[in-house]
This record gives structure tokens, C-alpha cells and sequence, in this order.
């Protein structure tokens, strides 16, 4: 069998092309040319800089720190050579007032709440650093009993369920991970809970995963992820200003009503405080599957443990500073190539979100040298530096559904940058633009290897793939994978609320820790752990500028819509065999439980139920996506001949370009999604469980999981409408 690393050495050189998609042959050379300019202009040295520089203090939305932060991107972009601004929203953001834990029985324990600073750390113990807490939490004081419910999730209250457990009028504790975190507090209000307590285990980022903070890059025993549990997967922005931007006059709901915000206290805390509150628990021993790494067998309770929490915030209107800079286009002005990252932090944020927007930086910093030479984009570039992501995307989100109906007729693409580290190139976003990212995976060099980031993330796929035929077909792979967008950053309201193109584009997997928005999330550990001589700043700066340079400069914008008619077409294949799959499984699992199997293989002291009986899956008819994927093959086919045709002519393509960005709008349901309107576009949405994960297809595939057949059946045709009023549209461009 040919190696992997002999594979490299055959494939490489085969991926270099004359042209650019979208480009004739002579503006491909114009814009190699450009490209080779703008790379001259990166500079490592400076990101590392501009990460020290802007994480230098903590800066939260409405903080002083977070207004000198924008104040100072606004002013890098005016000496760059840009067009710069603020606009400032006017949004709610609670910070705490009171934050008390404390277990009253069977012993007493007062919980520290407190991370401590590190001499190793310069910026670990500074003023003005937001405390540990959870924002958006119910202001409250309770106290009861407590439980352990494993990661919180809907599958860990089933056994719960099994083991005749409630946490009816119970306080939970939830170990972060395998799902965002405002689905813990979520989950545990829904089955009745009064607060709910979130931890880190150092089984999944602490000493078992490796040495922690300061000697490596893992959690401590004292670190804690802050962040928010906005009910995002409802809508993220200003809860009071859902669907308009949040202006000074804006009319706002009372906070009370706003349907994103949950009704219980919530507070993270570190493994140092969860230790005590864990092992004084009884009841019966957690199951395999449940337990960490501290150092005592875990249990699950009731018992004799009570905690008391007390939590009350301020919920204070404050102002969001969204930085935007503007290159006007020099051919077609009214087209704009958007570009974004945020700028707020929980503390200091070197990690998360600096290392993203010091590359961003550095490619208007680039983009403004080439403009000194008499260069000047195609279309309009708008820069964007979002303020309060954190708390729940406020600042992007503001911006879009201010500007909405601007931006659905002047947006061509939205291009998303978060956090950067080092490792594989990874793309989430707009299935049509497969073509673009394959071609610029294949530009850029990955800095350890020297390969192609492409060939290095497909060294990666090959490695990870489990069987042996999953590796052959990884091996072979010539096209670069773009994953579909869930949530957890500002290209959300861009394509699921507005259907503009978007990408997410980031580096990473060799950059694991546990300083995810922690006082240790500073300048100190990045320059150790995540990308100490800065490269992957400049592969990033690389990889979205020449994204963002071939979108303003394309002659005809390269947007594929095959990539998108077979990615779906999986979806629906994949939907279909899922509920087959269900289908199975319920029958047999049915026939388990009343056989009693169950009963008589379990240990009877342990006084597990069986599951109950589930309803049989009834047959769904697919038949109406079927004919509309149907529809959607011939019309991407018949738009890929017109517009091979029309780059061959070499004529004004601006009819068809318009078109073009302007085709993922028809994805998009007017009525949005079911019990969440404000996520309109039919393929991508968070799910309603996972929250950044995303459900594709999902008003169907989350019908199909809650088993709710007629909503399963009334969503195929709101999609199957969808598709089709997509495919007559792209039709039409052909003619």
C-alpha cells in the first residue's frame, strides 16, 4: 500500500492551476500578483503584538477596557487607510452584584469563587476583571438538595428517570462539555430543577488530559469557563430587541418576557469547589460512563447534601462599540465583501477573541499597503470589529438586523474568523463556495509542515477516519470539506436570519487547554501553548484575505451550486436512513421491554427501570424533497454550463453576479423555524439541544428526534417549497 507521505509527494504538485475560479487568465495573473503582494505585507511579529497589545487589559462589553479596545482597532484602521467608524447599540448586559455558594449539610463548605492570579501570568490578577458567573442567569436564592446529572443533557435525564430520580425543586450540578453550556440550566428548568451548577472536570481539560496552567496548557483546579447561557438557539442579540437593532430609541421588551432568557440561578464553578459538593453526595454510584477524575467514587444523590446559591446582577443597559471600516470598490461600489471578527472579551481574551482579530489586522493592514500602490478592490470591503459576542452574538447580530434590508441587497458573502491556534485548517459555511476554500486550501502553506493546509487537513481526515475504506476515501479526497454552520459566533445572524453566504475560517487542534474564557485566557499562555511564534496568525491572514480578495475581485463570483445540491442530497439520504434506523431500533427495543429483559439482566439492588415503551415509528413520505433535489440537480447543472460560458466571454457579468450572492436568500422560510421564527434559513440552524452544534435540515431532522411525525411531515414540504423556489431561481440565472 502507498504511504500516506508518498501520496503527499505525488498529489502535491498536481494541484497548482492557471487560473482562479471566477477569473479570466489574465485578471488569475493579476490576481496571483496581488496575493504575492498582500502575503509580503504579513507579518508574524506584528500579530504577536497586536494579541500583547489588545489583551493587555480585561475588556467586556461596557467596560472601560472594552472601549479602549475598540478605540484602538478604530484608530489602526484609519492609519491603514480605511474608511473607519463606530456604531454604537445601546444593549442589556448583566454583571453580578452578589455571588454566594455554600453547602449547608452534611458538613459546611463555602465555595471561593475566585481564580487566583499567577506570577507566571502578568495579566491573571488585575482590576476590573469580570468575576466568575454565568450571564444571563435568573437573579435567585435557593437552597435544596443537589444532584449530580452527568453532562446535563435530555439523555442523562432519561436515566435519571430510570433510577426514579427528580430533580423536581433540586439543585443540579453539570459537568461542562459535549454540548454548549446553556443547555445544562436549560435541560435541568425543564424537568423542574430551582438552580443548576456547572463545573469543569479535570477528566476532560484538567490534570488527565495534561499538565495544568501554569506548567501546561490545561485547567487548574481554581479555573472557570465564564459565559454565557442566553437561550441562543431561540435567538441571539439584545433579548429586549429581538428582529431590530438595539438604537438608542429602540423599543425593548421587558426582560421578564424576553423568551431567550431562562428563570433559574446559574453559576460555573471550578473543580476546587465542585470537589467538596461531589463527594459529600449519596445515593446510588454514578454509572461508568458519568464519572471523572477527581479522587473519590462518584454518586449521584439525593441525599443529605444541601447547597445554598445566591446570585442577583444588575441588568444594565450598556453601549456595544461595533468598529467598521470601509474600501470602497472601485467598479461595483454596491457589493459588499464582509469581514469579521469580535473584539470583547470575558477577561483578557488573548485566545479568544484577539488571536482572530489581530489577524484580521493584519490583512486590513495589507490591504491598505496595496491600496498605496493605486490598487483598489472590485467591490466594497467592510471590515468589521464586532463588540459583544460573548454574551450572545449582540454586536453582529445588532448590526445585521439594523442594516437588514442593506445587506440582503448589497452582501455578497459574510467571512467569520474567532479564535486561531495551531494545527489543521477548518471551514464552516455556504456549501457553494466548496470550490473557493478548496483552491485557497491549496495556495496556502501550512507553517509546521510546509505542505498545503489542505493536504495537511486531509492527513488529519485520513488519520481520523475509523475504517479502512473511510481512509482510502480520505486519502483520495481532492476537494476540501466545508462544514455546515451551527452557532458560537457573528456569521450566525448573517446566514441563518438574513440567508447572506457566509464562511467561518479558522486554524487549530494542537492548540487543547483549558483557559477557554478564564482569567488565563491572556497573552502569557497564548505565546506558550496556542501559537507561540505567531505563524498560524498569518496562515489565517492568509487564508480568509485571499477568500476575501477573490470575492471582491472575481469577474464572475465563484459560487458552485452542485457542491450545494450533493451536500443536501446527503442530508436527505442521511434523514431518510436515520428514521429507518429509528424505525428498527424502536421496534426491537419495544420487544426488549416487554419481554422484560431488562428486568431480569439487571442487578435488582440497583433498582433500574426499564425504558419505557416508545409509539412506532410510522413511514415518512420524502417524496416531496426527493422531487425537489431532483429539480435542484438539473438547474445547478444547467447554471454550471451558463456560467462556464459567460467567464469564457469575457462580458458584463453583473446581472449574473447579483443573482448569484443573492440565491442562499431563497433557502429562507418566511415563517422561520418551528417555536424559533427568528432562524429562517431551512438547511442550517443550531440545534435545539446542542446549541453550537449544528442541525442540518432542522426543522425535519429535530422533528424526526422529538418524534412529533406531523411536525416531521408539515417541514418536509416547508423545505421541499424552499429548494425548489431555489432551483426555478437558479434556472433562471441560466437563461
Amino acid at each position: 500500500m502507498i504511504s500516506i507521505i508518498v501520496m503527499l509527494a505525488i498529489y502535491q504538485p498536481l494541484y497548482a492551476q492557471k487560473t482562479i475560479t471566477g477569473f479570466t487568465e489574465k485578471t488569475s495573473a493579476d490576481e496571483k500578483q496581488t496575493e504575492q503582494k498582500f502575503d509580503a505585507q504579513l507579518s508574524a511579529q506584528r500579530i504577536g503584538q497586536t494579541i500583547k497589545e489588545l489583551s493587555a487589559k480585561p475588556h467586556h462589553v461596557g467596560s472601560p477596557g472594552g472601549k479602549e479596545v475598540a478605540e484602538l482597532i478604530l484608530n489602526k484602521f484609519k492609519n491603514y487607510g480605511w474608511d473607519a467608524k463606530i456604531e454604537t447599540y445601546q444593549v442589556l448586559f448583566p454583571t453580578p452584584k452578589t455571588r454566594e455558594l455554600e453547602m449547608l449539610s452534611p458538613t459546611v463548605f463555602k465555595a471561593l469563587l475566585k481564580e487566583p492570579g499567577l506570577k507566571e501570568d502578568a495579566t491573571s490578577n488585575q482590576d476590573d476583571q469580570l468575576p466568575t458567573y454565568n450571564a444571563w442567569s435568573a437573579d435567585g436564592d435557593v437552597t435544596a438538595d443537589l444532584v449530580f446529572v452527568n453532562y446535563g443533557l435530555p439523555e442523562d435525564y432519561e436515566r435519571l428517570d430510570r433510577l426514579g430520580i427528580s430533580v423536581k425543586g433540586k439543585m443540579v450540578i453539570a459537568k461542562y462539555g459535549h454540548s454548549w453550556r446553556g443547555i445544562k440550566p436549560k435541560v435541568a428548568q425543564e424537568h423542574g430543577a430551582v438552580g443548576c451548577l456547572i463545573y469543569s472536570d479535570p477528566k476532560d481539560d484538567g490534570y488527565t488530559a495534561g499538565d495544568v496552567y501554569p506548567k501546561g496548557a490545561y485547567k487548574n483546579e481554581f479555573g472557570v469557563q465564564r459565559g454565557s447561557i442566553m437561550d441562543m438557539v431561540i435567538y441571539p442579540g439584545d433579548p429586549l430587541t429581538p428582529g431590530i437593532g438595539a438604537t438608542e430609541n429602540a423599543k425593548r421588551l421587558d426582560r421578564l418576557s424576553a423568551t431567550n432568557l431562562l428563570k433559574i440561578p446559574v453559576l460555573p464553578i471550578s473543580y476546587h469547589d465542585a470537589q467538596p459538593l461531589l463527594q459529600a453526595l449519596e445515593g446510588p454510584v454514578a454509572p461508568a460512563e458519568w464519572r471523572g477524575s477527581l479522587p473519590f467514587t462518584y454518586h449521584i444523590g439525593p441525599g443529605k447534601t444541601k447547597v445554598h446559591l445566591k446570585v442577583e446582577f444588575d441588568w444594565k443597559i450598556r453601549p456595544a462599540y461595533d468598529v467598521i471600516a470601509m474600501i470602497k470598490g472601485s467598479t461595483f461600489p454596491d457589493e459588499w465583501v464582509i469581514r469579521g471578527n469580535h473584539h470583547d472579551a470575558w477577561v483578557n481574551g488573548a485566545n479568544d477573541p484577539i488571536s482572530g482579530q489581530s489577524a484580521l489586522l493584519e490583512e486590513a493592514q495589507a490591504i491598505g499597503q496595496l491600496t498605496k500602490t493605486g490598487w483598489k478592490p472590485k467591490r466594497t470591503l467592510v471590515y468589521c470589529a464586532w463588540d459583544a459576542e460573548e454574551p450572545g452574538l449582540i454586536g453582529s447580530t445588532e448590526w445585521v438586523e439594523d442594516h437588514m434590508a442593506e445587506l440582503q441587497e448589497k452582501a455578497v458573502v459574510y467571512i467569520n474568523s474567532d479564535t486561531n491556534g495551531k494545527g489543521f485548517l477548518n471551514v464552516e459555511g455556504s456549501h457553494a463556495l466548496e470550490t473557493l476554500i478548496t483552491e485557497i486550501s491549496k495556495d496556502v502553506e501550512d507553517p509546521q509542515t510546509k505542505v498545503t493546509a489542505f493536504e495537511r487537513a486531509k492527513a488529519d481526515n485520513t488519520i481520523k477516519a475509523s475504517s479502512p475504506k473511510d481512509k482510502k476515501e480520505a486519502m483520495m479526497k481532492t476537494t476540501f470539506a466545508v462544514d455546515a454552520m451551527g452557532s458560537g459566533s457573528d456569521y450566525s445572524s448573517f446566514i441563518q436570519h438574513a440567508g447572506i453566504p457566509a464562511l467561518n475560517i479558522g486554524y487549530g487542534g494542537e492548540d487543547n487547554g483549558g483557559e477557554y474564557h478564564s482569567i488565563y485566557d491572556s497573552y502569557d499562555d497564548y505565546s506558550r501553548f496556542k501559537d507561540p511564534t505567531f505563524v498560524y496568525g498569518v496562515a489565517l491572514a492568509k487564508t480568509v484575505g485571499r477568500a476575501t480578495l477573490r470575492m471582491a475581485d472575481a469577474d464572475l463570483l465563484p459560487f458552485d451550486f452542485r457542491s450545494l445540491f450533493k451536500t443536501v442530497n446527503g442530508y436527505v439520504k442521511d434523514l431518510m436512513n436515520k428514521t429507518d434506523q429509528m424505525r428498527e431500533a424502536t421496534a426491537v427495543e419495544n420487544e426488549v421491554i416487554k419481554a422484560n429483559s431488562y428486568g431480569l439482566a439487571n442487578d435488582p439492588t440497583e433498582k433500574l427501570t426499564a425504558p419505557p415503551v416508545k409509539a412506532e415509528v410510522p413511514y415518512i413520505d420524502f417524496s416531496p424533497l426527493q422531487n425537489a433535489l431532483a429539480e435542484l440537480e438539473k438547474s445547478t447543472d444547467q447554471l454550471s454550463d451558463a456560467w462556464n460560458k459567460a467567464v469564457m466571454a469575457n462580458t458584463d457579468h453583473d446581472a449574473m453576479n447579483k443573482a448569484l450572492y443573492k440565491a442562499e436568500q431563497q433557502l429562507l422560510a418566511t415563517s422561520g423555524l418551528p417555536r424559533r421564527s427568528w432562524y429562517k434559513h431551512t438547511l442550517y440552524a443550531p440545534g435545539f439541544y446542542t446549541g453550537y452544534g449544528v442541525k442540518t435540515i432542522p426543522g425535519v431532522r429535530e422533528a424526526i428526534e422529538q418524534r412529533d411525525w406531523k411536525e416531521a411531515r408539515e417541514q418536509i414540504v416547508v423545505v421541499a417549497d424552499a429548494i425548489m423556489k431555489l432551483a426555478n431561481y437558479l434556472r433562471n440565472i441560466s437563461k
